[in-house]
C-alpha cells in the first residue's frame, strides 16, 4: 500500500507538502511489524515508537521531540483508537494516516474540521511490482530502485570484542528501520522501542550525532545508535560514548573501519555492521 491507496475521510484539501509528509508517515509506519506510531516534519521522523498500547507508544513518539511534533503529520499501522484520537488532538495536527478508525476515534476528529484524515484502501494497481525512487533533476529524471531493505539478517555481523544482548540487538534493529526514513547523514538514538533523538540533514555525520543527543529529553545511558552510512572517522563514536551509548548499529565500508571499530572496542560498546547503506536524499 502506497499513498496513492488512500482516502481523506475529512479536513481541509491536501497540500502538495502534505500529501509528501504523509507519504513519508505511512512508508515508516508501515516499515514495522508491531504496532506504530509516527510523527513527520518536512518528510522527517521527530519521533518514532512500537508496542501494543497505541495511545503510550504515540506519547513515547510525541515525547522525543514535543516541539518539533506540533504541526506534525501522524502515521500508524493499526487502527486508530478513541484513547489515541483524543491525545492526538491535544495538540495541533496537519494530518493522520492509517489503515482505519474507530467510530468513537471518527467523532472527535469530527469536531476538528481543519484537520485531515486520511484512510489507506486496498492497493490499487499503481502499487504493485518493481517499484522506483524518483528524482526531478533540470532537464530530466533520475530514477533508481526504492530502498525497501531494512536489514537482511544473513549480513548482519558484530564487529567489537563486547556482543550485544538480545534487549540492545532489538533496540538495533528498531533504530536502523527508523534510520532508513531519515534524511542522511541520519543519526538514531533509541532505546526499549522508541526514539530519544533524532540527528537529520546535517552536513557532518558528527554534527548528526550533536545533534541527536540535544535533542534527547532523557538520559541516553544505556540506549543504541543507528547511523545510516559509514562512519568516516571515530569522532562520532566519542561523541556517542560521553552519553553512554551501548551499541551501534551502521553498514560500515570506511576505509577506517578498523579505527572506528577501535573506538567502539576502548568505550566498551558492541558495533553491529549491516552491510546496507540508506543514504536517503
Amino acid at each position: 500500500q502506497d499513498i496513492a491507496s488512500s482516502q481523506k475521510i475529512q479536513g481541509k484539501e491536501l497540500s502538495f507538502n502534505n500529501i509528501i509528509d504523509l507519504e513519508a508517515a505511512w512508508q515508516l509506519a508501515k516499515d514495522f511489524e508491531a504496532g506504530s506510531a509516527v510523527i513527520i516534519k518536512h518528510t522527517n521522523p521527530s519521533g518514532v515508537a512500537v508496542g501494543d498500547n497505541q495511545q503510550e507508544i504515540f506519547i513515547k513518539a510525541r515525547e522525543t521531540d514535543p516541539i518539533s511534533a506540533f504541526g506534525g503529520v501522524i502515521g500508524f499501522n493499526r487502527k486508530v483508537d478513541v484513547d489515541t484520537a483524543e491525545e492526538i488532538l491535544k495538540n495541533f495536527v496537519e494530518a493522520v494516516i492509517a489503515p482505519d478508525y474507530d467510530e468513537e476515534a471518527l467523532k472527535l476528529f469530527s469536531g476538528k474540521k481543519n484537520i485531515r484524515v486520511m484512510k489507506m484502501l486496498e492497493e490499487t494497481s499503481i502499487g504493485r511490482g518493481r517499484v522506483f525512487d524518483l528524482k526531478r533533476v533540470g532537464g530530466g529524471l533520475l530514477v533508481q530502485d526504492k530502498d525497501t531493505i531494512s536489514h537482511n539478517p544473513a549480513t548482519l555481523k558484530v564487529v567489537t570484542k563486547k556482543q550485544p544482548n538480545t534487549k540492545e540487538m532489538s533496540d538495533l534493529l528498531f533504530a536502523w528501520v527508523v534510520a532508513k526514513h531519515v534524511k542522511s547523514n541520519a543519526i538514531v538514538y533509541a532505546r526499549g522501542a522508541e526514539t530519544l533523538g533524532i540527528g537529520a540533514g546535517q552536513m557532518s555525520r558528527v554534527d548528526s550525532s550533536r545533534l541527536a543527543v540535544e535533542k534527547a529529553h532523557q538520559t541516553l545511558k544505556g540506549s543504541v545508535m543507528a547511523s545510516d552510512a559509514f562512519f568516516p572517522f571515530r569522532d562520532s563514536i566519542d561523541t556517542a560514548a560521553k552519553s553512554g551509548i551501548a551499541a551501534i548499529i551502521q553498514p560500515g565500508g570506511s576505509i577506517r573501519d578498523e579505527e572506528v571499530i577501535q573506538a567502539a572496542d576502548e568505550h566498551g560498546m558492541s558495533m553491529v555492521f549491516t552491510s546496507i547503506r540508506h543514504f536517503k536524499h
